[in-house]
């Protein structure tokens, strides 16, 4: 055995120990991670723009470049998890002496639901001219003779 094996890491995210099967290591003084569950679970949003995946969360990005071949085997992918977490803005602190990485991030609050009786912004006021009334149409000229014809009953005899 020319190398030894990595060292296997807990990783914590908000106190929580997150359990998965492809688990973190530590290989040449950075731990790596699957970007599933241990990156997913802390991201607001992820998308493709080819051949790279974003990660969103709170108006912050990263960026990772994947193997072409295996774009969407999130769990397959293994990445340096502190760089990406804390590109996210999550506070990442490591001990090495028990192999855990404690990762904490203010988790992101759903909006209120909508409620009438509040105004959402301050009522403005708003230029509105009266309408004038239309005037009614009056005829002056030559009347003009119907042109549906009325039914004529035919006369009875006395």
């Amino acid at each position: 055995m020319l190398f030894p094996p990595p060292a296997h890491v807990t990783v914590a995210i908000n106190g929580r120990p997150v359990v998965a099967y492809h688990r973190p290591y530590l290989w040449g003084g950075r731990v790596y991670a699957p970007l599933t569950p241990f990156v997913t679970n802390v991201a607001f949003r992820l998308w493709y723009e080819g051949d790279v995946l974003v990660i969103s969360r709170a108006g912050r990005e990263a960026r990772i470049r994947l193997d072409p071949r295996q774009p969407g085997a999130l769990d397959d992918v293994y990445v340096p998890i502190a760089n990406v977490l804390r590109a996210l803005g999550a506070r990442v602190t490591y001990a090495p002496r028990r192999l855990d990485v404690q990762v904490t991030y203010v988790p992101l609050s759903s909006p209120t639901p909508f409620d009438a009786t509040q105004p959402s912004a301050a009522p403005q006021t708003i230029f509105t001219p009266i309408p004038s009334p239309t005037p009614r149409p009056v005829w002056t000229g030559s009347p003009i003779p119907r042109r549906t014809p009325l039914p004529i009953a035919a006369p009875t005899p006395r």
